[in-house]
């Protein structure tokens, strides 16, 4: 059995002339990270990998959620290629997980997120928010092998306020 969470990034800023790879988080974004974050604890695995996209905005959301599950952050691995949109991408990248792992969470973006979990979920979600975060549980033993999984839990900031 194979365990997959996905967070989509918290609300970034779009007020600064940045590349889009560089867009921090707003204050709201802070806020709604710190919401789920500290939500979802009880749900989480004993023992888990965190990949995150290197994109600004992803990464500080990784380090809120980290810092709220007790995740040692210099063991994030930020990862250029889940800078990515494309669902196809997105999961290209998981199935290369090492079997080792039982359980990934991973931090990245929409629409790739979003087309995901609609792929490989039991659930069909119109649009994962921002600091949203979707758990799939796959009976297969290998990353490699993922078919469609069962959506465990779905939390989105909107459900928690």
């Amino acid at each position: 059995m194979k365990q997959l969470i996905l967070i989509r990034h918290a609300k970034s800023s779009w007020e600064a002339p940045l590349r889009d790879f560089d867009r921090p988080l707003t204050s709201k974004g802070i806020q709604d990270a710190h919401l789920v974050s500290t939500h979802i604890v009880q749900v989480l695995p004993k023992t888990f990998l965190i990949w995150s996209s290197s994109a600004r905005r992803a990464k500080e959301t990784a380090l809120i959620f980290a810092q709220n599950m007790s995740y040692p952050i210099e063991s994030i691995l930020f990862k250029e290629e889940l800078y990515t949109f494309d669902e196809k991408k997105l999961e290209q990248i998981i199935k290369s997980c090492s079997d080792e792992y039982e359980h990934i969470i991973v931090f990245g973006h929409n629409e790739a997120i979003t087309n995901f979990v609609n792929k490989f979920g039991s659930t069909l979600i119109d649009n994962v928010s921002t600091s949203g975060f979707v758990n799939i549980i796959f009976e297969q033993k290998s990353w490699q092998k993922i078919e469609k999984g069962s959506t465990k839990n779905v939390v989105f900031p909107r459900d928690l306020k």
